[in-house]
């Protein structure tokens, strides 16, 4: 188990320190355990840390041992990850604000949490028309059948339909929670929160015992569009958790999808704001599914263009140095993020830079939003 892992812990239990400023003082001094020791003024160097929060770091750093702190939290929380855990959701790191505890209870699959088993969000109204519940059963039924993962948030109407559907089709599904990972919201889907932790995984940024808190679901939302390599808007009225969702996935450099009504269905009014905000237009499950297609692909896909890249080998190339070698190998088919480039090559993060640039101008790789990078 890393030492790093009680330092993420810890740091997030500092009064106004939130997950955007966390991995801020992350990336500044490349570990927090060496940020836990840093003194006030290398601390005033991060952009965001005020007097106010340094006083608060200052307070917590005299009273809190991190390793001691991470045994007493996991006697109530032994299930969930950091950034710092190999474990932890590659695409979720990427987004500016990841949470740095994320707990979970039900059946992890590695390939999802590595990237490789795309996900997809489903999400809208808690009050859908049966067109809304009509086409949101069919578009996850079929993504369970063709072996995408469905993502959703549990709430009553279009989330619930999402899971269900998805998990009467023996699909995989993921639940985020804006309470604890033990607690049921609403109350009529204990069934199906029972039914996600035996067969799927739920996920929360809060601790066991967590109760409802309004509050806590705008936030929800960004991890539903950070997990996922699309969203899919259903139904939602122009004020709509739903819509956040989407705008999370657009600034998240995700696909979003939605699907149409008339304008005289309340329910449907947020969806066409999205259309007019460039979101694509799901009309039929075929296209759907070739659109979703030219994301990142299942298993079997990943293992074919893995195998056609294997059959030219990087020496091969010209003018390449031993470093900027080092680096493409870091590189993956799959988007990758440039904190795990620097992860697996070793190097500092301006020499990644430095190389990344190189290899793109030799048409090698290509680089996505995100501060993600690609073979080309």
């Amino acid at each position: 188990m890393s030492i790093e892992r009680a330092y993420w812990v810890a740091w997030s239990q500092i009064s106004g320190i939130g997950p955007v400023l966390l991995k801020r003082i992350y990336q500044h001094f490349q570990s927090l355990e060496i940020a836990w020791s840093a003194s006030t003024a290398e601390l005033g160097a991060v952009e965001g840390l005020g007097k106010r929060i340094l006083a608060a770091i200052s307070e917590t750093r005299s009273k809190l041992n991190p390793e001691q702190f991470l045994q007493q939290h996991m006697q109530k929380n032994p299930y969930f990850w950091t950034p710092a855990d190999s474990e932890y959701p590659q695409l979720l790191w990427e987004i500016p604000s990841p949470p740095p505890v994320l707990y979970y209870r039900g059946q992890v699959k590695a390939e999802e949490n590595q990237g490789i088993t795309p996900m997809i969000a489903i999400v809208g109204t808690r009050y859908p028309t049966e067109h809304g519940r009509r086409w949101t059963h069919k578009i996850s039924s079929t993504l369970a059948q063709q072996g995408f993962t469905v993502v959703s948030g549990m709430a009553a109407g279009i989330d619930g339909q999402a899971h269900r559907s998805c998990l009467e089709n023996g699909g995989r599904t993921l639940a985020v929670l804006g309470t604890g990972v033990d607690i049921a919201y609403p109350s009529s889907h204990r069934q199906l929160h029972q039914e996600i932790q035996q067969q799927g995984l739920l996920l929360s940024e809060y601790s066991q015992g967590t109760k409802v808190d309004r509050s806590n679901f705008p936030a929800r939302n960004r991890i539903i569009a950070g997990l996922c390599r699309a969203i899919l808007v259903m139904e939602a009225p122009l004020k709509s958790g739903a819509l956040i969702t989407a705008r999370y996935g657009n600034e998240f450099g995700r696909d979003v999808y939605t699907l149409p009504n008339s304008p005289e269905v309340e329910e449907a009014k947020g969806c066409l704001k999205l259309l007019h905000q460039g979101a694509e237009v799901i009309v039929e499950v075929e296209e759907l599914l070739e659109s979703l297609g030219a994301m990142p692909n299942l298993d079997t896909e990943k293992q074919k263009q893995l195998s056609i890249f294997e059959q030219t080998p990087i020496k091969a190339m010209p003018d390449l140095s031993i470093q900027l070698t080092e680096v493409l190998q870091a590189v993956g088919v799959e988007p990758t993020a440039f904190d795990l480039i620097v992860q697996k090559t070793g190097l500092c993060t301006g020499e990644v830079s430095a190389a990344l640039l190189q290899l793109e101008l030799f048409g090698v790789i290509a680089q996505l939003p995100g501060m993600r990078y690609q073979r080309t």
